[in-house]
């Protein structure tokens, strides 16, 4: 039975910015799409049953105490490190990277979830284990090997940009907790050479040749450097105000690649202008401090550990996709949440808005 009491407590103000982004997005993939000649429903009506979806399921997730996950997070780990090792088995590959798993009536990317649990099981660690005066490097081994085999996996895939995005989370919840400096300086000195092995051994050409393009585009204008190159200009010739809807060139003349996914900012910039872009960063940024003073406000740790993942993760979605398409950031696979077409990216978001929300219900009540 869900407590009637939760019905006074709705969070208006958390549902409607999530959901007029989404809107606007909705708006964007169909002008972003409206040049494709496809079969069966349009991107953007499929986007708009997404996002119904989502709210259903951000409802559900509501309805249920959030100080539960808590009990079910190794369990909930277990269970994604499990779905990310059949991807490596039995995914289904698409543009040379494996990161789809078919369940017959629908497909599912379980890196997206895996964003949500490793915020979960994160909380859960921290708010067990509770540091006087800052964690050390000793404190880290077992929290970073919690981050590290799922973030291998994904990377394994390869799907480097949801790895980092991964990383970047946990990392932004080891500083809520508080590190020491000595840790921060032992991590930044280990960083480095770390960064040169993968460099050197891991990361793949096609890798490599993305953060040579993020530093000199134009050594490749019609090769790897040409999705940066042609988002740099359909955002550079929005102007001020834009082209106006369904008036961008570089979209409708579909020089720009992935423009209803991951370069879905772009069209949006070169149609509405500055001005449009400044009030869509308005909206990402109020949603963000919403969620900061969710977990300010919160009454016991555990959810105010969830709140601050959830909202970094939100974070670092809008923070990297908009730096990729503007050049200031290497291309990688990040979608902008809530406004990039599909549907795993909206659920999961959607997910995250719901233990917001269920945060800020139930902070009054207990």
């Amino acid at each position: 039975m869900i407590d009637r009491r939760l019905l006074t407590n709705i969070d208006w103000t958390l549902m409607g910015l999530a959901v007029a982004i989404s809107l606007v997005g909705i708006l964007n993939i169909y002008s972003a799409s409206s040049s494709f000649d496809i079969s069966g429903s349009p991107y953007y009506i499929k986007q708009l049953y997404w996002l119904c979806f989502g709210l259903g399921v951000s409802a559900g997730v509501c309805s249920v105490d959030y100080r539960l996950l808590e009990d079910f997070s190794w369990w909930l780990y277990g269970f994604m490190v499990f779905l990310l090792l059949l991807v490596l088995f039995f995914g289904r590959t698409s543009m040379g990277a494996t990161r789809w798993l078919n369940l017959g009536f629908f497909s599912m990317q379980p890196s997206e979830p895996m964003k949500i649990v490793i915020i979960i099981t994160l909380a859960h660690f921290f708010n067990i284990f509770r540091p006087d005066d800052g964690m050390t490097v000793r404190d880290l081994l077992f929290p970073l090997t919690i981050l590290a085999i799922p973030a291998l996996l994904i990377m394994k895939q390869p799907d480097l940009g949801t790895a980092v995005l991964v990383i970047l989370v946990a990392l932004s919840m080891m500083m809520y907790v508080g590190l020491r400096v000595s840790t921060i300086v032992t991590f930044v000195l280990v960083t480095i050479p770390l960064v040169w092995l993968g460099w050197e051994k891991f990361l793949r050409p096609y890798q490599k040749n993305r953060v040579l393009d993020f530093l000199h585009p134009e050594r490749s204008r019609l090769g790897s450097g040409y999705h940066i190159i042609q988002s740099k200009i359909a955002v550079g010739s929005g102007g001020a105000l834009g082209k106006g809807f369904v008036q961008g060139t570089q979209s409708q003349l579909r020089f720009l690649p992935e423009q209803h996914t991951d370069f879905a900012f772009s069209v949006f910039a070169e149609e509405w202008g500055f001005l449009g872009c400044l009030v869509i960063i308005a909206l990402y940024f109020s949603l963000i401090l919403w969620g900061l003073n969710i977990a300010r406000r919160c009454n016991d740790r555990f959810g105010a550990l969830l709140a601050v993942g959830v909202t970094a993760m939100l974070f670092w979605h809008m923070v990297i996709n908009m730096g990729m398409v503007i050049g200031m950031f290497p291309v990688v696979g990040v979608p902008l949440p809530f406004f990039s077409y599909g549907g795993t990216s909206m659920i999961t978001s959607m997910i995250g808005i719901g233990i917001l929300h269920n945060i800020s219900m139930r902070r009054i009540m207990f």
